[in-house]
């Protein structure tokens, strides 16, 4: 079945409505609504679909969606820039909810440069915040599966676990008791915290760099609501964004003393 540039337009405000979702819930909400169209003698429209993909969830505001827009563009440039993973999606929804969905680049060795190219991408959203707000929302962080969360966790494990780090490197901590040095341990919080510090540095200079790319694929996304990974490419390519080596971010040989 094709799907005209009408269509499309129609089916992407109901593609972010259903995401997170599964086959079954969509299946009944269908059913559902196709049981008030018949008692309403009416076909089933778009607008019905919408309308139950909608109930009991709240709009965003314009000034929460421009930000979510910003934050989720962040991601997927960085993401797409550096080569460490493919993004399949990007989106901005309701209830202050985005995300970039990907698919990681398999094929790329996990050494320390990838990484600090992963860490870059997942704080990739608050360094555009800072970059265009001059300020990030608290919604990178404040809970276990926020992006400081995951930065922190991956920070930790390079210092702590992965062979990483300058300071006792072939010595592993287990994840439990590596957490619990991060509250005791002075020096291990400044190394993992210097660790997060340059990674956002590297996302900032990426954003910086690729400005017209960010600003373009965060108007789409801000006017449509989810763009889908060529899309996000197509932008990328046509502000001159491509061709960075895969996972390439600078190594931390040189620390600080």
């Amino acid at each position: 079945m094709t799907v005209d540039n009408h269509q499309q337009d129609r089916l992407r405000p109901l593609a972010l409505l259903a995401l997170g979702r599964n086959g079954a819930d969509i299946e009944c909400l269908v059913r559902e609504v196709r049981r008030q169209a018949r008692r309403s003698g009416r076909s089933i429209g778009w607008a019905d679909l919408e309308t139950a993909l909608r109930a009991g969830q709240e709009a965003m505001s314009g000034d929460l969606r421009k930000r979510a827009a910003i934050h989720e563009a962040g991601h997927a440039l960085v993401y797409t820039v550096t080569g460490v993973a493919e993004v399949q999606s990007a989106s901005i929804g309701l209830n202050g909810i985005g995300m970039v969905t990907t698919i990681a680049n398999a094929e790329l060795p996990q050494t320390e440069t990838w990484l600090m190219s992963s860490l870059a991408c997942v704080l990739a959203g608050r360094a555009a915040e800072l970059l265009v707000f001059k300020e990030a929302l608290a919604g990178a962080g404040g809970a276990d599966d926020s992006d400081l969360a995951q930065a922190t966790h991956m920070a930790l494990a390079a210092e702590t676990g992965l062979g990483f780090c300058e300071h006792q490197p072939l010595i592993y901590h287990p994840t439990t008791i590596a957490a619990h040095q991060l509250s005791v341990d002075r020096e291990l919080a400044d190394r993992v915290n210097l660790r997060l510090e340059r990674a956002e540095a590297v996302a900032r200079s990426i954003l910086e760099k690729h400005r017209r790319a960010l600003a373009e694929i965060a108007a789409a996304l801000e006017d449509v609501g989810i763009l889908s990974g060529d899309e996000i490419r197509r932008i990328v390519r046509q502000t001159g964004g491509m061709g960075a080596t895969p996972g390439a971010a600078p190594k931390l040989r040189d620390r600080d003393s």
